[in-house]
């Protein structure tokens, strides 16, 4: 018996392995691909979209797509999903339910999960799911994105929280993708020593954490100018595109510019301080 870790037949492919190293039954040529992380899907969608036939509700770039919907990310519907016959089910570690990618497995679909906690791991990520997953070739767009992010991190320094939620709060905390971006664009991140990847954090104590900035995306709760700011009375707010700070896909190539620009890195009055590195 095999001791590969995965599926275990492979319908006569060589297995190729997920980010989890998870063998994985891929056909020489991927035509049906479903995919149940909405920044996979742009990936796929800006590399061959003809390929795609199922993604999540919420699934809303590019705004034109026109396929199977298959409910979200943590209620996929798994019957609708296996009629569309797919050669390839996409998933995330963080996005989706272990118990849903184990059904899908256990239903003959061979299902592959990405695992991306930083813009390294992003870019190398989305190359293995695009040419392995989905025999596709390496995507323009994928070098873009690379070399807006080779730049080195800012030597000017702001601390700062990131809410994701609230009622309750919750914040960006250890090991996450969204952290990885802002350290690169000079911020630091006070609950990043946090046990928890999304921590709870009451209001008094992110407030006692002494942040100066307030990084507030429009996803995935949606923070405006009068729903969110006002919480942070003498802290700086910025708001952001949730996409561009949270999505890894071809986003990633003017995420760097774009949010540099709402987090007000552009002025010449930004205030902040030196990295003790330089």
């Amino acid at each position: 018996m095999s001791d590969v870790k995965g599926d275990s037949t492979f319908d006569g492919f060589p297995p190729e392995f997920d980010d989890l190293g998870r063998a994985v039954s891929v056909p020489a040529r991927v035509r049906r691909v479903v995919s149940l992380v909405p920044s996979l899907t742009e990936a796929v969608a800006a590399t061959r979209r003809e390929v795609l036939v199922g993604a999540t509700d919420w699934c809303s770039h590019p705004a034109d797509l026109d396929v199977t919907r298959v409910r979200g990310t943590k209620n996929p519907d798994l019957a609708v999903i296996t009629s569309l016959r797919p050669d390839i089910v996409l998933a995330n570690f963080e996005e989706n339910r272990d118990v849903d990618l184990e059904a899908l497995r256990g239903a003959g679909v061979p299902v592959w999960t990405t695992a991306i906690r930083t813009v390294d791991e992003a870019l190398t990520s989305l190359e293995r799911m695009l040419t392995l997953a989905c025999r596709l070739p390496r995507p323009d767009w994928l070098e873009e994105a690379a070399r807006a992010w080779a730049a080195p991190a800012p030597t000017l320094r702001r601390r700062a929280v990131i809410p994701v939620w609230r009622r309750p709060w919750m914040v960006v905390g250890r090991d996450t993708f969204t952290g990885d971006v802002l350290e690169r664009l000079g911020i630091d991140n006070v609950f990043a020593s946090h046990p928890e990847r999304y921590p709870k954090i009451p209001l008094a104590d992110i407030m006692a954490a002494r942040p100066e900035l307030a990084v507030l995306p429009d996803e995935p709760y949606r923070f405006t100018a009068d729903d969110g700011p006002e919480s942070f009375p003498g802290v700086d707010a910025a708001l952001v595109s949730g996409r561009h700070l949270t999505w890894y896909g071809p986003s990633m190539a003017d995420a760097r510019r774009v949010l540099a620009e709402q987090l007000g890195f552009g002025g010449s009055g930004r205030r902040g301080r030196r990295s003790t590195e330089e």
